[in-house]
């Protein structure tokens, strides 16, 4: 009696936890033995009857577990798993328990399927690739032992026939990449492979589609493909006997996602959910899933922010704002506390930058549903201004010109702009050619001390960089540099007398001992050219000379004297009638007046002007131990 009184308890607390969890979603990787579902949830793995229901965690390591697989008779689990910093295949009992490893390579091993004796496991590895380039496929014993390698020069997914002499499989794959609908040479083609034969035959030669992820089964090989009229990834079967192809499921709104085979179905995930298709019945139907948590990454805690990027140092160097989390943090040099700028739950703000008078800070805000450029009073915690309507899209960087009326930056499209604080209005400069995120996050921009020019490279048809100036004034554009050689991350001196740049124009090749080929590391020099053709080179030649100091008489003594009285006055006025001197440049032969400075060639970055000096990043050369960061 008191058994069934505790049950009644425990089911009736269940009944109250498990609505907030029912039909949980994010669930990915799946697998289908006789009788339950295995899928990979939070990085743990899990288990389900077939009929759905409430899911049992099988793993709660601190590590990652992925691809799980049942064995032929469904007592055991292949999975990959991260526990030591590395990916390797683990065994474990479907019920539970310690998980046995199989393999030890430093480099990453994806299980891939069960050979139909259950004593095999076949994985993927890129362990003798050469380059870590691709995968090929090895099978190892589960009872321990060295892996043997398949005879095959690259392979990724694929699947065992039932026995065991066969493989059905893609030699590449786009299946963790994010593009979509592609048409092209990189699609991953289905192959059926005899083992013992050694014959090839491409069934998805005459399609042009994506093929992914086949599984064997009897006389049939079902896949993925978005060959269909949905243009979504779908499952698919072909008939080895006949050669025909069968669409079998019409999603139209999400791609399907890993299907995996069992003795009866096949199950696959769809928009977080899981889906089982019976083989007999050639229909498909959702599995309403349970997950059950303890919520523990849910607890609030009090941490350093982590993630920290997109720094801006203000411009009296007393503070630095940084971009943490989505949010914007004003941190201090030395003194003082952390302050949260945004606050702003919900809401991402990214690229945070001071402008140069250190009155406002100016970033990018998603709070309307899309980033749009936000600033607020730095000393004031007054409500942030949109200034902008862009609509959908994402941009990078923001650099304020030295006047603080204008803030240039580019966006994901590549297109360069400038937008006029003062006006309100938004210009196009220049579009890139091939930026992808990694140029577009380091995409630089410089302005000219007067705020009138805008320096910066972009990319060309054959490849290399060209340094550009933007005339604010005229609207008009320059290319500064031709591109015969690569130049990049241009920057103003103080004085508005010499641009500074970085460029690849000195080669002294190393021979490779392993694959005959050159390469050219360390080529990269710092140059400037003078902007007027009157400014002397910033190379020529300099003669120091001794002042003579003469006697001065009694009445230049007197008057000196006033004029030291008048000294601090005259000085304050000075600096109060002070302005920016224009910025004057000859455009025509500005490469003709390309120098390089004296500094041996390397690998250089973030290259930094301040009144008589140039800053720049070196990073270790090629080669190098290391040392010799500066």
């Amino acid at each position: 009696m008191k058994k069934i009184c505790s049950l009644t308890l425990l089911f009736s607390l269940l009944v109250h936890v498990l609505p907030a969890q029912i039909d949980a979603a994010l669930l990915r990787y799946p697998d289908v033995s006789q009788t339950h579902i295995v899928f990979t949830y939070a990085n743990d793995l899990w288990v389900v009857p077939k009929a759905g229901g409430l899911a049992w965690r099988l793993s709660s390591p601190a590590g990652v577990e992925v691809f799980p697989k049942f064995s032929p008779d469904g007592k055991s689990i292949a999975f990959t798993g991260n526990y030591d910093g590395n990916e390797d295949v683990y065994v474990i009992p479907s019920l539970g328990g310690i998980p046995n490893r199989l393999t030890y390579h430093g480099l990453n091993d994806r299980i891939v399927d069960w050979f139909p004796d259950g004593k095999q496991v076949l994985f993927a590895s890129g362990r003798e690739s050469g380059r870590e380039r691709f995968n090929q496929f090895f099978k190892t014993t589960v009872a321990g032992g060295l892996p043997e390698k398949l005879p095959l020069p690259y392979a990724e997914f694929g699947s065992v026939s039932p026995d065991g002499k066969q493989l059905a499989l893609t030699f590449r794959t786009q299946v963790f990449r994010t593009w979509k609908r592609y048409r092209g040479g990189w699609n991953a083609e289905i192959h059926l492979f005899n083992l013992e034969t050694l014959a090839s035959e491409n069934i998805s030669i005459n399609n042009d589609a994506a093929d992914e992820l086949p599984m064997w089964h009897g006389n049939s090989i079902f896949f993925l493909s978005d060959r269909g009229a949905e243009k979504r990834m779908n499952l698919w079967e072909y008939n080895i006997a006949t050669k025909a192809f069968a669409q079998l499921t019409t999603f139209k709104d999400y791609d399907v996602h890993f299907p995996s085979l069992g003795p009866e179905d096949i199950v696959f995930e769809t928009g977080g959910k899981l889906y089982l298709f019976n083989l007999a019945s050639r229909k498909h139907q959702e599995v309403k899933v349970e997950v059950v948590t303890d919520g523990a990454g849910l607890k609030p805690t009090i941490e350093a922010a982590k993630n920290i990027e997109h720094a801006s140092i203000a411009p009296d160097g007393n503070r630095v704002l940084v971009e943490a989390r989505g949010e914007v943090f004003n941190i201090p040099a030395e003194n003082g506390f952390v302050k949260n700028v945004t606050q702003s739950a919900g809401v991402a703000e990214r690229y945070p930058t001071w402008s140069p008078d250190g009155k406002y800070i100016a970033y990018w805000s998603d709070r309307s549903g899309e980033y749009e450029l936000t600033v607020r009073e730095a000393k004031s915690d007054a409500t942030e201004r949109k200034l902008t309507a862009y609509g959908a899209g994402f941009r990078y960087n923001l650099y304020w010109s030295p006047d603080g009326k204008k803030v240039s930056f580019i966006d994901k499209a590549m297109r360069i702009k400038i937008y006029d604080v003062s006006t309100n209005q938004t210009i196009d400069v220049d579009r890139g050619m091939r930026l992808m995120h990694f140029g577009l996050e380091n995409f630089s921009a410089s302005w000219s001390p007067d705020s009138r020019w805008l320096a910066y490279d972009r990319d060309l048809d054959n490849g290399h960089q060209a340094v550009f100036l933007f005339d604010y004034q005229s609207k008009k554009l320059t290319q500064v540099t031709s591109g015969y050689y690569t130049c990049l991350e241009p920057v103003f001196d103080a004085e508005g007398k010499h641009l500074f740049m970085l460029t690849n124009q000195f080669f002294q090749p190393t021979y490779s001992d392993i694959d005959n080929t050159f390469i050219y590391p360390n080529s990269t020099k710092i140059a400037a050219i003078a902007l007027k053709k009157s400014t002397p080179s910033i190379l020529a030649p300099k003669n120091d000379v001794v002042n003579m100091k003469e006697d001065k008489k009694e009445d230049e003594k007197s008057s000196d004297k006033k004029k030291k009285e008048n000294g601090d006055k005259d000085k304050a006025d000075d600096k109060k009638d002070e302005k920016v001197k224009p910025v004057d440049i000859d455009l025509d032969g500005l490469e003709s007046r390309l120098v390089m400075l004296p500094i041996d060639p390397g690998n250089f970055g973030s290259l930094q002007t301040v009144k008589g000096k140039l800053l720049y990043h070196h990073l270790p050369n090629t080669g190098s131990d290391g040392k010799n960061m500066v």
